[in-house]
């Protein structure tokens, strides 16, 4: 649910044996791990600018004090957690949404794939190499998040084919798809809906960063 203004930005942090992720609640996507509480939370405050641009993107208001947080639940992390994923859901996120918190929630996720589909349209089709000489290029990781939406639509009653990601109206069908299930986040299913919406912005957006970070020499 998004803050009043001046309220500070409620953060769920979810706590592994290795790493620790700081979500922000009202915001999908906007989420950025670290070795601890406390890294977690200032990688997600630095992370503020970047992620403005998505709201600015949903034509959502982003606060100019969205870095005050307030931590409102923490969850015990597990292996997906230190692998480097947000593998827990939070209790608020099984709470019933309104219509009109339904629809801020769309906008953001779809908001997210939006600043993907620019990253990637400027990225070269072979990115710098990571400190290992690792990390896969732009194509490769594109298809990568489509076939984890794949996998997170399952979670929510919804089976999708992958698309070609070089298809670009097969993925906005595909995306449309997975926003209509969004849509109708009031129900049981493996994952609670708001989520499955965090899971994949977060996937979306993480990448897209990655990406732009990756494109510089």
């Amino acid at each position: 649910m998004p803050s009043k203004a001046g309220a500070p930005t409620l953060v769920f942090l979810e706590v592994g044996g290795k790493r620790t992720f700081a979500s922000a609640a009202a915001w999908p996507g906007w989420c950025r791990a670290g070795k601890n509480e406390h890294a977690a939370l200032e990688a997600l405050a630095a992370y503020a600018p970047r992620y403005a641009a998505v709201a600015k993107l949903a034509k959502v208001p982003f606060p100019n004090e969205a870095t005050n947080f307030k931590v409102v639940e923490r969850l015990k992390g597990n292996a997906t957690t230190d692998f480097g994923a947000p593998g827990i859901p939070a209790k608020a996120e099984a709470d019933p949404l309104t219509a009109a918190q339904i629809k801020r929630m769309c906008d953001l996720a779809e908001a997210c794939w939006i600043y993907l589909d620019k990253v990637v349209a400027k990225a070269p089709a072979s990115l710098r190499k990571g400190p290992r000489g690792g990390g896969r290029d732009r194509d490769a990781m594109f298809d990568h998040i489509l076939g984890a939406e794949v996998e997170y639509a399952k979670r929510i009653g919804t089976r999708l084919k992958q698309p070609d990601g070089r298809d670009r109206a097969a993925v906005g069908a595909f995306r449309k798809a997975i926003l209509e299930s969004f849509s109708r986040p009031n129900r049981e299913e493996k994952w609670s809906v708001s989520y499955a919406v965090r899971r994949t912005a977060w996937h979306a957006l993480d990448h897209a960063w990655e990406i732009e970070d990756r494109s510089t020499t």
